[in-house]
């Protein structure tokens, strides 16, 4: 029982394994419809799979249904994948000749000793380390939903090209898919991103920064109502509220050991090797200052915890 279920999804290895077949079967299916793209990476993920694709223009829900179909079709051929390996300068070469700069570029990065693996399935061959499955009639063909297109720059480098990015999932029964469906679109109803931006509570703009959000009227005023009831349980519980500086001396963080440790990753006001004059620096963390809280007043062993 325990050797059936290495082969089964709810086995995690097998489930990236099926995803990142998957992922070669795209691949295929693009070369397939679309022999001018460029391929990229294809890995399996969490959720699923994705390829990123060299394409001039970004993909449509009918190139993305286009792709699905033929997916399919390579899912019943019932194509054998192969593993084989190759040295560093041929796999070089065997990338150039198929006019697969990414490929190139990607062994180029390995050491000059390397042997490079590559699969095969029927007419198609990409670089790949694996595992596979060992045929694309593994899996469903018709349990197959390639669920987004978005650009993606390569390597994750914004400086350079931006490629498009196909995301997919796959299961082995059809059941099975259109429940995961349902359920993505049942969250996407809850999503708190969409909701927030349709309900007009926070908005952000690009050129402050990906997750540091504007609050607008709305989520300020949630936010408030938040706080007002946190304070009123904290105070109900018996909790002290304290406020302390956002900033101290350097002579605080010396005692604290923050100094010692931490100054490299610490926001300092001032010159911090200049012991003739005063130098600040932001708190990295409240306990020196809540130190001083308890040093406020004389105390006995009593008041230890």
């Amino acid at each position: 029982m325990a050797e059936e279920k290495l082969y089964t999804f709810e086995n995690e290895e097998y489930r990236k394994t099926y995803w990142h077949t998957c992922s070669h079967v795209l691949a295929q299916a693009m070369k397939r419809l679309h022999p001018e793209v460029k391929l990229a990476i294809g890995p399996s993920i969490d959720n699923g799979f994705y390829y990123d694709f060299d394409t001039p223009a970004p993909f449509t829900p009918e190139d993305l249904a286009a792709l699905e179909g033929e997916m399919r079709k390579i899912c019943k051929e019932k194509l054998k994948l192969e593993r084989f390996e190759l040295p560093r300068a041929e796999a070089i070469k065997f990338m150039e000749e198929l006019e697969e700069p990414y490929k190139v570029e990607l062994i180029n990065d390995l050491p000059e000793d390397a042997v490079i693996s590559f699969y095969k399935q029927g007419d198609f061959t990409d670089l790949c380390a694996g595992p596979h499955l060992d045929s694309t009639g593994r899996i469903k063909g018709n349990a197959i939903k390639l669920t987004s297109a978005t650009g993606a720059y390569w390597r994750g480098d914004s400086s350079r090209k931006m490629l498009q990015r196909i995301y997919g999932v796959a299961f082995p029964k059809k059941e099975e898919l259109d429940a995961y469906l349902e359920q993505q679109a049942e969250a996407l109803k809850r999503d708190h991103n969409k909701l927030g931006r349709e309900l007009e509570y926070f908005t952000t703009v690009d050129y402050i920064g990906q997750g540091l959000p504007i609050m607008l009227p709305k989520g300020a005023r949630v936010i408030q109502l938040l706080q007002r009831w946190i304070e009123d349980t904290e105070q109900r519980r018996g909790y002290y509220l304290t406020k302390t500086p956002l900033m101290a001396k350097r002579d605080l963080y010396r005692i604290s050991g923050h100094w010692d440790h931490y100054l490299d990753g610490m926001f300092v006001l001032g010159d911090p090797h200049d012991e003739e004059k005063e130098c600040f620096a932001l708190r990295p963390m409240t306990c020196p200052f809540q130190y001083q809280v308890y040093l406020n007043r004389q105390r006995s062993y009593r008041d230890l915890p």
